[in-house]
């Protein structure tokens, strides 16, 4: 998969993706915005091919450490004034997703 972006946030959401291969490969050319990716138990990611130039990475684990690898995603390219944050999905008080929330925001 190749991601551009220049001045814009990116969210690519893993936690309910029906999985085909067991490797996915990100090349990313972005400036000046975040790429989020929402992962699940099993899902790993690899940036340790990623160049940054004055931006930051933040991979929080998903699940338990001993959890089967279903996918791991390899980032590899260049990253400028931005961050990478990978992390689960967050869980809502109450079983109502952002969607279910009056107004369509969340609380």
């Amino acid at each position: 998969m190749e991601i551009e972006s220049a001045w814009g946030d990116v969210t690519l959401d893993f936690s309910d993706a029906v999985i085909m291969y067991d490797t996915l490969r990100i090349d990313l050319d972005m400036r000046g915005g975040t790429l989020r990716l929402i992962t699940r138990p099993g899902v790993e990611v690899d940036a340790g091919s990623l160049v940054i130039d004055y931006g930051r990475t933040r991979v929080r684990p998903a699940g338990h450490p001993g959890a089967p690898a279903v996918l791991r995603v390899e980032i590899q390219g260049r990253l400028s004034l931005g961050q990478l944050q990978a992390r689960p999905r967050r869980r809502w008080f109450g079983r109502r997703t952002p969607a279910e929330v009056p107004g369509g925001a969340p609380l």
